[in-house]
């Protein structure tokens, strides 16, 4: 019986660090997308057994490809500050652990979109792990400055995803809410990769504000703002939403122009980590703000 209780707390702590390993933060906002994207599909809702089953699967191949990144980076996370918690550079779980936790967690949620989903569902989640596991981390990561912007096709798949999940098909709007994601992700990390750029130059990651300086980087988000600004409001012109998104979408990126023109004219590092927090919020807030228009009885 000691044994057994003595073993429980154990096992606790072995289980976060394998979810820690699967970047769950990050998966969150994956799941939120997906989601999202599920029920703009369908006007009546999607059927239980299938949000639930399509929500889990994506959730657990994306906690995989995060896995895959953190066993592959392993050697470069244990020099950055940001990354040398993990528990990888910490040697709470080894390679071998990692590699079995990824392959289980992976492929147990592709059986799962294949079985209770769709085959498609299940094929574009598998292109999705390697782009990101793979092309983006392996081949992408090291190899160019524009890393983040060819990478973040990966990235912009939840969408496209849940639609497939809810539909089995994947339309123009489908691919709308792809490209607003694609036009968010190099401001998001191009701001987080400025105020980390010592950090990345010390382990010579090609990164943006590394090759180029942090003034070109600074125009760059401010130039992928105002394009992101302008697509963000296609799904109102083309009628996929209403009044209500758009007068959110507005606003939302008012706050976004604002601070990257701050971050551009009079740079800190304070901005940088404040325009990065700030375009988690965009997008979770711009994304809500769909669904709920999607419910509004116009």
């Amino acid at each position: 019986m000691t044994e057994i209780v003595l073993a429980s707390p154990r096992m606790g702590a072995k289980l976060r660090r394998y979810l820690r390993l699967a970047k769950p933060r990050v998966v969150s906002l994956i799941v939120f997308c997906a989601v999202i994207g599920m029920l703009l599909a369908t006007p009546d809702g999607v059927p239980l057994p299938t949000l639930l089953a399509a929500t889990l699967g994506i959730a657990l191949v994306a906690g995989s490809a995060a896995a895959v990144n953190c066993l592959i980076e392993r050697r470069i996370d244990a020099i950055m500050a940001r990354t040398r918690g993990r528990p990888l550079p910490r040697g709470e779980v080894d390679a071998v652990e990692t590699a079995i936790f990824s392959a289980l967690v992976g492929g147990s949620g592709l059986l799962l979109l294949h079985a209770y989903v769709n085959p498609l569902t299940m094929w574009l989640t598998l292109a999705t792990f390697i782009g990101y596991a793979l092309i983006y981390t392996v081949i992408l990561k090291p190899l160019t400055p524009q890393n983040i912007v060819i990478g973040g096709a990966s990235g912009a798949m939840p969408p496209v995803l849940g639609w497939a999940a809810a539909t089995g098909q994947t339309p123009e709007q489908a691919w709308l809410l792809f490209l607003i994601i694609f036009l968010w992700t190099p401001p998001h990390f191009w701001a987080l990769a400025l105020y980390r750029a010592r950090e990345y130059a010390a382990v010579s990651m090609p990164m943006l504000p590394v090759v180029h300086g942090r003034e070109y980087t600074q125009r760059s988000i401010f130039a992928y703002t105002l394009v992101l600004a302008l697509v963000s409001l296609l799904p109102f012109a083309i009628g996929m939403s209403g009044a209500a998104y758009l007068a959110a979408a507005l606003a939302l990126n008012a706050g976004f122009i604002a601070r990257a023109w701050r971050l551009w004219r009079d740079y800190s590092d304070a901005r940088a980590q404040g325009t990065f927090r700030y375009s988690i919020v965009y997008l979770s807030l711009l994304f809500a703000a769909l669904l709920v228009d999607h419910y509004l009885p116009y």
